[in-house]
């Protein structure tokens, strides 16, 4: 079992990072708040958790330990695989998901893309009382949940990816972008149109 990884980030795509390790480059699926944290060339460590199917070995990464706890925890109720679990993760960061699962709120759990309402139960059922909902403290501790509650962020790096640009330089024309007009921190979600326009135009400029 491959439980964590350091090595020197070589690629960023919308769904994964290639980690090089010694030479060796592992594929690793992540949420979508954490790979808004990294870029090429960094050097980062991720925990890893392994998932096998009959048709491929996968691994999924996390920069924090509780992401990857909420991870473990969701691919065992029955019928949430690791895609699934990945689109809750990139939804919702993992105070919010134990909150949800907490409160017994299966609507902010089936926001996630693949998910439903019915699998939004069946997590509610299976993991209540299993996770419990951190303190306002430890919710808001580290980058990649920060950048998962910077819902106006996330939406405007989204956009520029379906347009085409890579992951890396949507995040980087973004938060130049969120600089250059002075917007404030969390991207307010009236302020999105105006920095999309921005951070267009500096991509646009830079080809």
């Amino acid at each position: 079992m491959i439980a964590l990884l350091t090595g020197e980030v070589v690629a960023v795509d919308s769904t994964a990072i290639i980690l090089d390790v010694n030479g060796v480059g592992y594929e690793i699926r992540m949420p979508l708040a954490d790979l808004a944290e990294i870029h090429i060339d960094q050097h980062r460590t991720v925990y890893t958790v392994m998932s096998v199917s009959q048709d491929a070995i996968a691994l999924q990464g996390f920069l924090s330990m509780e992401a990857k706890r909420i991870f473990t925890q969701l691919v065992k109720v029955s019928g949430i695989g690791p895609k699934v679990a990945l689109s809750l993760l990139s939804t919702l960061n993992p105070g919010q998901i134990a909150q949800a699962i907490s409160d017994n709120d299966a609507s902010a759990l089936a926001k996630a893309p693949g998910l439903g309402k019915k699998g939004a139960q069946k997590i509610i059922v299976e993991l209540q009382g299993s996770i419990t909902a951190p303190t306002p403290e430890l919710a808001s501790d580290t980058p990649a949940r920060m950048a998962a509650e910077d819902t106006g962020r996330l939406q405007v790096i989204e956009g520029l990816i379906s347009l085409g640009w890579h992951q890396q330089d949507a995040v980087a024309a973004v938060d130049g972008a969120i600089e250059d007009l002075h917007c404030a921190t969390p991207l307010p979600h009236s302020e999105v149109p105006m920095v999309l326009r921005q951070a267009l135009k500096s991509l646009d400029s830079g080809r």
